[in-house]
């Protein structure tokens, strides 16, 4: 999260029993494919960052106006609880946009930025469904996403829970860290998914910018003795997919809860250990789940092990203390996330607090018998969230949360609710 961060369908314990088995595997499984867009890349040459030419574009995304009666179950949507999902987002998004921060690959329009400011005059007010669906029909207008991807692909992300300690023993060996201070961002974090197909992170040194250590030299013992492990954890299996899922709530043996977040990645590509299993022959893309993935890791520890390091991206956390443990956890820019209504996108074709309204017939065990049709917010990325109708639902924490992710991976369409006067093209 924060995302964060990657799915077939599962139900994975993750503890006693991931930036996310928002199921970043089943997604790299099921076949997602990236939406390139103009960009400069960032490479490391010599010790130093160095920008290469743009990548060419190859797919445009047109938003197209439909009316709100096109939206498949417009008006039987909760909209007052899509209003608190969007305000969540609000204050954080047009504080980035005043810092000079970026929220995201695409930028905030100032349109965007007018209507939180409209919504949050009622900060603290109750809202009617019936003001709050007024309130999107008058300051939004819905658009359809044509382009020439990828049909649309919706997969799942919960924060879990695992069982851990702070302090190492036998039962508990394998460290999760904090961020290094060391450790630089060569793209924004709310662009690291649009832009993850290069390096988003690297090591300063005296010199200029290096590669961050792999993941197998992470394991191996590239950060061993500096204190930074922040809790340790049962398996290297445990670890992966908590760093997959980006966040989680660590049971500690006193029965207290631990809350980490997503703090940063050392930069490598994602790669999907479930895809590698599949071409390698291990799998079929039909045997292939999260629950056989978790099995087949750990039944055999230094094969388990040799096939994460395949996917060299690794990622670090803090824990959330007082007000931040409460809310619970977070999308980009500290966005505290919202069950059911947040969405993790591609900031290359979407920006961070635009409301996109999702429809899925076929999702009917996270929506109705006639699916799922919903109004949700862009409060996250993800290394496998590239195109412009891939998108991971947040459906909250624990385990019947995780049930519900670890099932989802279902076509889907987006449409879009841009402020009046927003751009109706991306380049």
């Amino acid at each position: 999260m924060g995302t964060r961060g990657k799915r077939d369908p599962v139900n994975v314990p993750v503890g006693p029993a991931l930036l996310r088995v928002a199921c970043m595997i089943l997604v790299a499984v099921a076949g997602a494919h990236a939406i390139p867009s103009s960009q400069a890349q960032t490479v490391v040459s010599s010790g130093r960052a160095v920008a290469s030419k743009p990548v060419a574009v190859t797919t445009s995304v047109q938003f197209t106006p439909v009316a709100f009666r096109e939206l498949p179950e417009w008006g039987k949507d909760d909209h007052a609880s899509a209003l608190a999902a969007f305000m969540r987002s609000c204050d954080l998004v047009i504080k980035a946009s005043r810092a000079g921060n970026k929220a995201g690959a695409t930028p905030t329009t100032p349109a965007l930025l007018k209507a939180c400011d409209d919504a949050l005059k009622n900060a603290g007010k109750p809202v009617t469904a019936a003001a709050a669906r007024a309130f999107f029909e008058i300051n939004f207008v819905p658009h359809a996403v044509v382009h020439a991807g990828p049909s649309g692909l919706l997969a799942g992300y919960y924060e879990p829970t695992v069982e851990g300690a702070r302090q190492r023993s036998a039962k508990v060996p394998i460290p999760l860290y904090r961020r290094p201070p060391e450790l630089v961002n060569l793209v924004e974090e709310t662009e690291r998914g649009a832009k993850g197909h290069a390096l988003t992170h690297g090591r300063q040194t005296g010199t200029g910018v290096e590669p961050f250590a792999t993941r197998a030299e992470i394991e191996q013992g590239a950060l061993k003795g500096r204190g930074l492990e922040l809790a340790y954890l049962p398996s290297a299996v445990d670890a992966f997919f908590l760093q997959v899922q980006g966040s989680g709530r660590i049971v500690l043996p006193d029965g207290s809860h631990m809350r980490i977040t997503y703090d940063g990645k050392n930069g490598h590509p994602y790669m999907s250990v479930g895809r590698h299993l599949i071409d390698s022959g291990h799998f079929t893309v039909a045997s292939m789940s999260l629950a056989a993935l978790s099995d087949w890791l750990k039944a055999d520890a230094e094969r388990g092990r040799r096939a994460m390091w395949q996917n060299k991206s690794y990622v670090f956390f803090r824990e959330l203390t007082g007000d931040e443990a409460t809310r619970g956890p977070q999308g980009v820019l500290h966005i505290p996330l919202a069950t059911g209504r947040s969405l993790a996108v591609d900031t290359g074709v979407h920006a961070i607090g635009t409301p996109i309204y999702v429809s899925s017939p076929a999702l009917t065990h996270a929506g109705s018998a006639t699916g799922f049709n919903r109004l949700m917010v862009a409060h996250d990325v993800g290394s496998a969230i590239k195109g412009p109708e891939r998108g991971d639902i947040y459906f909250g924490s624990g385990a019947d949360a995780g049930k519900i992710a670890g099932v989802t991976k279902h076509p889907g369409r987006f449409f879009v609710l841009l402020p009046h006067g927003s751009p109706t093209r991306t380049p």
